[in-house]
């Protein structure tokens, strides 16, 4: 038999649970089926809210021929496979779930299909597709947010579920509690099914908090590493190291660890934030983090979680500086700003004779050659003659860098 989930699939859009800003009686996709005219779309948004569901409907009820495939196992061959057996299809739709795992090789393949009709493009994802679908293949799709499921929407479809499923609705099963259902299941439809399952088979007359722990044996720390939960605790935990309280970092490194996080990722966020919210305040802080990466990756888990807690606490106990990042940021400002203003003559390369004779390199003064190791010369453009776009942080280390800097450049750092 299938999985209650599977069982469950609503055959009808007024069945699907939840998104009514997309197929409630005002919602773009309703609009969409009722004039059947399909736009290549995404579908972003967290597992088990209805992703795979709703391309299955919008194709259903706009009779068009369905083929998909899986980013996980589909290459490149399996693409051009579907493509030609849709060109016997009008307008047929190809559903790709996980998208954001094809690579730019397998995106490109999709191109000329979509762009001419042969196909009509619906891909599921997880990922913001801004940062992991191809640009030329973004801009050819219509992207829709679905949003996590309400407890309202979860407890009509697992009713519904008891109330209709013909394995099911013979118990008279009723739900008396449903937090540890949802809370286990974090969100996804899928897996509250499936639990409801587990639970109204285990079941006399309801199914209760205690009976769902006793039926999920241990209580799931609620950590979806693929969804929205992904983002709101990297960002919780950088947060709170970027703002000096390592019991919060760790606190938040236990979550991402006990959720099954990829090390490499975590160890990642560390070495950018080692840069951008410390710099030079504690430059072995950068180092400290590399060398962290480089450990998890070759160690794993579970031995990996001690390298991860050493360097959070290290970075959220060190000083703090993001001058760095704002000096990067303000100079590529400028760039955008101003273009491209010519390099001075004086630090021009100057390879061949002709360039020497256009005075490439002439007035260069080779800092070696004087005292301290110092000439005091303009590098930058003449536009740009005298700014400065990198401002030592309020910190001992960095306060050391502004007094020596004001000693050679005093008119730059003279404050």
């Amino acid at each position: 038999m299938q999985p209650l989930a599977e069982r469950m699939r609503p055959a009808r859009l007024d069945d699907f649970a939840g998104q009514q800003h997309l197929t409630g009686a005002d919602g773009i996709i309703r609009k969409i089926i009722e004039k059947g005219a399909l736009p290549s779309m995404i579908f972003w948004g967290p597992p088990g809210v209805g992703k795979t569901t709703l391309a299955h409907l919008i194709a259903r009820e706009t009779k068009r021929a369905f083929f998909t495939l899986s980013a996980i196992s589909a290459g490149v061959k399996e693409v051009r496979e579907i493509i030609e057996k849709a060109k016997t299809e009008k307008g047929a739709v190809l559903f790709i779930d996980e998208i954001h795992r094809f690579n730019k090789g397998q995106q490109d393949a999709l191109l000329g299909a979509v762009e001419n009709g042969t196909i009509v493009l619906m891909g599921a994802t997880t990922e913001n597709p801004s940062f992991e679908v191809n640009a030329a293949l973004l801009s050819r799709c219509q992207v829709y947010t679905l949003k996590p499921l309400s407890d309202d929407d979860l407890l009509q479809m697992a009713n519904r579920a008891l109330r209709e499923d013909e394995a099911l609705k013979n118990k008279k099963i009723s739900i008396e509690e449903h937090r540890a259902l949802f809370a286990i299941a974090g969100g996804d439809a899928r897996k509250v099914l499936n639990l409801l399952e587990l639970a109204a088979e285990a079941a006399d007359e309801a199914i209760t908090d205690k009976l769902v722990m006793q039926v999920a044996h241990r209580r799931i720390a609620l950590y979806d590493k693929k969804g929205e939960q992904h983002y709101d605790i990297i960002s919780a935990f950088i947060k709170s190291i970027r703002g000096s309280d390592p019991n919060a970092a760790v606190y938040y490194l236990a979550r991402m660890i006990e959720g099954g996080e990829d090390v490499r990722f975590i160890a990642r966020r560390l070495v950018i934030l080692a840069s951008e919210d410390i710099g030079n305040a504690n430059p072995t802080a950068l180092a400290l983090a590399a060398a962290a990466f480089q450990a998890v990756d070759v160690i794993g888990y579970p031995e990996a979680r001690i390298i991860l807690s050493q360097c959070a606490v290290y970075l959220a106990c060190s000083p703090k500086s993001n001058a760095s990042y704002m000096a990067i940021e303000k100079a590529l400002g400028e760039v955008r700003r101003s273009g491209d203003a010519p390099v001075p003559l004086a630090i021009r390369n100057a390879p061949t004779t002709m360039m020497k004779n256009m005075d490439y390199g002439k007035g260069y003064q080779y800092a070696h050659d004087y005292a301290n190791s110092f000439a005091a010369m303009e590098f930058l453009p003449e536009a740009l003659k005298g700014s400065v776009f990198y401002n030592p942080g309020k910190n001992p280390r960095e306060e050391e860098m502004r007094q020596y800097l004001k000693k050679l450049w005093k008119e730059k750092y003279g404050y």
